[in-house]
């Protein structure tokens, strides 16, 4: 019995699904096919520009002519480096990813910040696009943490920070009585 094709938002009619492609993402954001790394950045970067997720959430490389599935490990995407421009209640924060693309934080690119299983370490994440998220490095997040402050939400002590206008959590600060 074949696969289903995965159900995806695409721009025009979907071409031939054509399964696991082999192709695999690290937590680390390397790219391997069939185990064999993708030492070839120009070569990843234009996988990375025919990347979707399918409403499953998966992850699917789609060109015209074919498209399948691909493994994903965490996200497929590290933010890498870090900009900011203004402060305080008027700042903007972009990120540059491990594939070069831009991407500034807003309401339609939001920072979420998880915990890693086991650890309840944090992991932070932006949304890059149509729902592809990039995991921001440590360095990268230790320069965001420098640049938060302490906001009252709903009765609540807050640390985060602000980006276009919008006011995004980092955490709950558990301050004693």
């Amino acid at each position: 019995m074949t696969e289903a094709p995965p159900d995806v938002d695409y721009p025009g009619r979907l071409p031939e699904y054509c399964g696991d492609l082999g192709i695999r993402i690290d937590r680390q954001g390397r790219w391997f096919y069939h185990g064999t790394p993708i030492n070839r950045k120009e070569m990843v970067c234009l996988f990375a520009s025919v990347l979707y997720r399918a409403r499953d959430g998966g992850y699917l490389l789609i060109t015209p002519g074919e498209m399948g599935r691909i493994e994903v490990e965490d996200v497929p995407f590290l933010a890498v480096e870090m900009f900011t421009c203004g402060s305080g209640r008027e700042m903007v924060v972009s990120f540059r990813t491990n594939m070069d693309e831009m991407v500034t934080v807003d309401t339609g690119h939001p920072l979420r910040i998880a915990e890693v299983e086991g650890s309840g370490e944090p992991s932070p994440y932006v949304t890059v696009r149509n729902g592809i998220e990039a995991r921001l490095t440590r360095s990268v997040y230790y320069e965001l943490v420098a640049l938060g402050w302490e906001e009252d939400r709903e009765g609540e002590t807050v640390y985060g920070l602000w980006s276009s206008g919008s006011f995004f959590p980092l955490g709950r600060l558990d301050l004693p009585d």
